[in-house]
């Protein structure tokens, strides 16, 4: 895995979601080579808590489960989010399970047992898949992987990390808005957003877009201009 891909990795927060006791130990010692934040729960009813609380990027779950189900759970997130990613545990016997989970956006399936080759190659689909250049309008693309903006195919826009976060944010949920709630969890992390924070922030990137893309949705949040 390309070393630099690995670095990034170590700042996403995933959850493991599975019930036996001793795979999910083995699991979770696994994950924490790659990952710093690593949640683990033993169904689903504990792990929608977990994600709820703590917003992980990704979600590695099993199918079969007391209590409540793989299925069960993934239904519960995606209700109001598309966008974690989830990697689903299964055996070759879930053939019912699978069909349940057609149209709940599931990101990779890992087939039973787990390995460090089936894991590695579910990180790398998710690791490309965020690396893609994402089209904002006709005129600007967002290079992700060089945190970049390209306006008309020739101009340059270099952007700091947290300006890069924030419009592939805005990109993800481009038909809704970016509440406050969401931008202080995704952007500043553990520190506090103020206000003065936001508005400076926001208004340095407008200085830098040749376009306006950024609307401002008075005591809610930002949506895209398109």
């Amino acid at each position: 895995m390309n070393e630099r891909l690995y670095k990034e990795l170590k700042n996403i927060p995933i959850l493991c979601v599975e019930d036996e006791n001793g795979i999910r130990e083995v699991i979770v010692q696994t994950l924490k080579y790659y990952f710093d934040e690593v949640y683990e729960a033993r169904d689903g009813n504990e792990a929608f808590e977990i994600y709820e609380y703590y917003k992980p990027k990704i979600i590695l779950t099993d199918i079969q489960m007391k209590n409540c189900d793989g299925v069960a759970f993934i239904k519960r997130v995606r209700e109001n989010d598309l966008n974690t990613t989830i990697f689903v545990l299964t055996a070759f016997s879930n053939e019912e399970y699978l069909m349940n989970l057609i149209n709940l956006n599931i990101n990779h399936y890992i087939l039973k047992p787990l390995n460090l080759k089936k894991l590695n190659e579910a990180l790398i689909k998710y690791l490309n898949k965020n690396h893609k250049p994402i089209k904002i309008t006709e005129d600007l693309i967002l290079d992700i992987e060089k945190r970049e903006l390209i306006y008309k195919d020739s101009e340059i826009i270099p952007l700091r990390k947290r300006e890069k976060d924030f419009l592939q944010l805005l990109v993800q949920r481009r038909d809704s808005i970016v509440t406050y709630m969401q931008i202080e969890e995704e952007l500043w992390l553990d520190k506090e957003m103020t206000s003065h924070a936001l508005k400076s922030f926001i208004k340095d990137l407008r200085a830098k877009l040749p376009v306006n893309i950024i609307k401002n949705v008075p005591q809610e949040g930002y949506t895209l201009v398109i």
